[in-house]
């Protein structure tokens, strides 16, 4: 994750009011409607220290009126509420050869996206001039202002140096090996700019919008590449390097006379990813170049299409069937392009993970296609963003700043 230059995430400790407004905070980010009792209640302070801390709170247009409560005599008194329309944020899912841009508020909701072509390989300024402009764009068709404007959140397509925000090798990204994603977007959008692997984030999305009461949690993205993001006891799980979850360069036993791009034989990308799929379908003379031809030729019932499909589910099982029995996870699910072919892909995964897991990280595991879809990394992206910039240190830092 990385931050606004200048940026201090430390929790103020000056003892008084706003010292401890974010932690009171995080009670209403569920969304539910307190009085200022109930909230005394709840964390044992006096009434009038939670009054004071809860009109610091609306004043910053975080939490706004909610109506009444019953009045047990007298005047009713006033419940107050999260107010997630108060901050924007831009979500953005730079993919291959694709960039999703939206808007969305601060539980997640989309406002306004935008989906364009665009050519990852082209580099880093042509790929980011295209984000901060059409992200400006759609701002003014949500109608909000840059000074709504809480944060951006960015998926590349490759592995993300998480403390800095910089990919790292990415072997789909000429030119963008150490590029500085977050200051060149903060030309244009002086906001905290977080950047990760497009995986991770799409787990994070998929997980807090479909399976929040799971805390165990793997996401597998099938499509140009093959990766997976972690959840494990509710955390995303990044790794030393952020290098975590990337399956496509384990190495599969049938594979070993395939070459991988990477210089290894016999990795799981090299058999199951969209391109190497469509090249097998090649050898067997049937045209494809590409994972979307496959997806067209299985849609049209084409039965090599799908016996090809299935094996690269196999292949796919094959890994995940030591993941499982290392991380025992209660759910995993299956996204990328190839993930959301119909149930051909997985029934090749489930077929050899329930078979070669161990019975007990098996028991209560679910495999399944992803709920969210293409929109999991946008809602990942908002989610990365809202996590930093409503933590109960950077909410304390903030009203503070602000007096």
């Amino acid at each position: 994750m990385s931050l606004m230059p200048g940026t201090d995430t430390t929790a103020p400790d000056n003892g008084g009011t706003l010292a401890r407004a974010g932690d009171l905070f995080q009670l209403l980010r569920d969304g539910k409607a307190r009085t200022r009792a109930e909230l005394a209640l709840t964390t044992g302070l006096a009434r009038s220290t939670v009054a004071s801390r809860i009109d610091a709170l609306i004043l910053s247009g975080l939490v706004g009126p909610a109506g009444e409560a019953n009045s047990s005599g007298g005047r009713p008194p006033s419940r107050f509420a999260f107010n997630p329309a108060a901050r924007a944020v831009l979500a953005v899912d730079v993919g291959a050869t694709h960039v999703i841009v939206a808007v969305t508020d601060l539980s997640g909701r989309v406002l306004t996206e935008q989906r364009l072509a665009q050519d990852v390989a082209e580099g880093p300024e042509t790929v980011l001039d295209r984000v901060v402009e059409e992200g400006l764009s759609l701002l003014a068709l949500a109608g909000r202002s840059l000074n709504d404007l809480a944060g951006v959140g960015i998926g590349l397509p490759g592995p993300v140096e998480h403390a800095t925000g910089r990919p790292v090798k990415p072997p789909i990204m000429p030119g963008w090996d150490g590029f500085d994603v977050v200051r060149y977007v903060q030309r244009s959008l002086p906001v905290p700019v977080l950047v990760d692997n497009d995986v991770n984030i799409m787990a994070l999305g998929e997980r807090t919008a479909h399976w929040p009461e799971h805390d165990n949690f793997l996401l597998v993205k099938v499509a140009t590449g093959i990766g997976a993001g972690i959840i494990s006891n509710g955390e995303l799980q990044r790794g030393a390097n952020g290098t975590a979850g990337d399956l496509g360069h384990v190495r599969v036993p049938r594979g070993d006379e395939v070459l991988c791009r990477c210089g290894n034989y016999g990795c799981l990308e090299a058999l199951a990813s969209g391109p190497a799929v469509a090249a097998g379908l090649n050898r067997q003379g049937i045209p494809a170049a590409k994972g979307s031809d496959v997806l067209r030729l299985v849609a049209d019932g084409n039965l090599q299409a799908i016996q090809a499909l299935r094996q690269a589910g196999r292949d796919v099982g094959d890994v995940l069937a030591t993941v499982v029995n290392l991380l025992n996870p209660s759910v995993i699910v299956i996204g990328g392009s190839l993930g959301q072919a119909g149930e051909h892909l997985m029934a090749g995964v489930r077929e050899v993970v329930y078979r070669r897991s161990l019975p007990l990280a098996t028991t209560h595991l679910r495999i399944g296609p992803s709920v969210a879809g293409d929109q999991a990394a946008i809602l990942g992206a908002s989610q990365m963003v809202t996590q930093y910039i409503l933590s109960p240190a950077v909410i304390e830092a903030t009203l503070q700043a602000t007096g």
